[in-house]
């Protein structure tokens, strides 16, 4: 039986530990809380983050890093995208040796501006042919539901994609392989940046021509960005791409377009983060997109626009009429 540890007891990682799981694996999920795993052990559910979501028995949780690591094939990361660095210092001395490493993050690191693949190759001195990311459109409650849905495995080493991917495919959760990883991380993580700015116009009132359009042209800046280091334009046109996009940017289940909404209706952003139970990953990362597109000389203009509602302050009245007032150009620009 494929052995898999989870590091991460938030919506997400307890329902991919539950995917995983429901494929077969004997899967043991690591947290920070003793009473939340003793919960997990006692109870079969995850009464913070997924309540009233019966958990399958090849699932347990332990606080114990070196416990949950012990002979994983898989050890999946699903933590903040911040907090992976400073964790993952914590754990890697206890990983085995040959352990694939997943990423179920979708951020970018705030002043590095690094992929959460290249911060844990970097930090656990993995090789890149066995860090893996996984992304697309995956709404935590609705896999948890055990509701359909389609995501991307992707690693370099195409063995090692398939490996994943057999590792977690139910009849509910269909992964498709990818070796395209910088592209597969790029659309995860930006898109939590549109899922904002789609919000936020939700918040002002705006209709569905503004979202669309929104939505349409934040595709272009990510493809863009991924084109420049090096991604598959392909690759944005698929589930890591567009899919994750839609999902982020019409299901009230979103996070991001969550907070991107209670903005658009005036919230502050202090306000805003007050009434969020769980971390919307684009509000830190919109800064550290930006940082990677300057770095490269992308230009991003709903991505900066975000940076200025979210992090300047500026009214999304103003940052609106400066995003539609900027010289026309050709559509593939």
């Amino acid at each position: 039986m494929t052995k898999a540890a989870v590091f991460g007891t938030g919506s997400w990682g307890t329902a991919f530990a539950m995917v995983l799981a429901d494929a077969g694996c004997e899967v043991t999920l690591w947290g920070r809380r003793a009473e939340l795993a003793e919960a997990i052990n006692t109870t079969r559910t995850n009464p913070d983050y997924l309540p009233g979501v019966q958990l399958p028995s090849g699932l347990r949780a332990t606080t114990d890093p070196a416990e949950a690591a012990r002979d994983a094939e898989f050890t999946v990361l699903a933590v903040p995208s911040q907090t992976l660095r400073g964790n993952l210092a914590q754990w890697a001395p206890v990983l085995p040796a040959d352990t694939v490493l997943v990423s179920l993050m979708k951020g970018i690191e705030l002043g590095t501006a690094k992929r959460m693949s290249e911060v844990i190759e970097e930090v656990a001195k993995a090789e890149p042919e066995r860090v893996a990311v996984l992304s697309g459109p995956n709404l935590a409650k609705e896999i948890a539901a055990r509701q359909p849905a389609a995501s991307v495995v992707a690693c370099r080493d195409e063995s090692v994609a398939k490996r994943l991917q057999t590792a977690c495919h139910t009849p509910y959760f269909r992964p498709y392989t990818n070796t395209d990883v910088v592209g597969c991380e790029l659309g995860g993580a930006v898109k939590n940046v549109i899922g904002l700015a789609v919000g936020i116009a939700d918040g002002m009132g705006l209709g569905d021509n503004a979202k669309a359009s929104l939505i349409t042209r934040g595709l272009a800046e990510t493809t863009r960005l991924g084109l420049e280091l090096g991604a598959d334009p392909a690759t944005f046109a698929g589930l890591a791409g567009l899919g994750d996009l839609v999902a982020t940017c019409s299901s009230p289940l979103s996070r991001n377009h969550t907070f991107g909404t209670n903005l658009g209706r005036g919230m502050t952003l202090e306000e805003t983060i007050a009434v969020t139970e769980q971390t919307a990953e684009g509000v830190k990362s919109c800064e550290s997109v930006l940082d990677l597109a300057r770095r490269h000389h992308v230009e991003m203009p709903i991505t900066e626009t975000v940076v200025d509602i979210v992090h300047e302050g500026k009214p999304p009245l103003v940052a609106l009429k400066e995003l539609m007032s900027r010289t026309a150009k050709a559509e593939g620009h």
